[in-house]
């Protein structure tokens, strides 16, 4: 199956994260939003997103280090089946929403995009901006699924 997902993300602290390349990073306690796409194996990307750190997961992509960090945890993804490329589409249509933050330069090194990762406070305007962002992408039946923290 291929698509483009975004992983909703609680971190429970303000914190500061080595963000491979990046370097530092403050992160503010609160709600963000990661988009991301592929186009070989949603499932299985999703799958490692999800995959507890460890010496069985390479720490490779930006949202990898952020996982790592003991403070945050996945609390939702959303996800619509496509073989086009969306995820840049959905992250430029998150950058227009009001009392939407963004963490300049994250998971868009294969990119023009300023970032693929949102901040909020709140989660409710968090989902309601992704939801209505996957809408104006073309991506008008997509699921969300509630993950169980274990």
């Amino acid at each position: 199956m291929k698509g483009t997902y975004v992983l909703i993300i609680e971190n429970h602290a303000d914190t500061e994260v080595e963000i491979g390349k990046i370097g530092r990073i403050e992160l503010k306690k609160g709600f963000y939003a990661y988009v991301g796409s592929a186009l070989s194996g949603l499932e299985q990307r999703i799958e490692r997103h999800l995959r507890a750190v460890g010496k069985n997961k390479k720490l490779h992509w930006h949202i990898d280090y952020f996982l790592a960090c003991p403070t945050v945890g996945v609390k939702e993804v959303v996800f619509a089946e496509t073989d086009a490329r969306k995820e840049c589409e959905i992250a430029a249509n998150m950058h227009l929403k009001k009392g939407v933050g963004s963490i300049e330069n994250f998971g868009c090194t294969d990119c023009s995009c300023r970032s693929h990762l949102f901040f909020s406070k709140s989660l409710a305007r968090l989902k309601e901006h992704i939801y209505k962002s996957f809408y104006e992408s073309g991506l008008e039946h997509f699921l969300a699924t509630k993950i169980n923290p274990v």
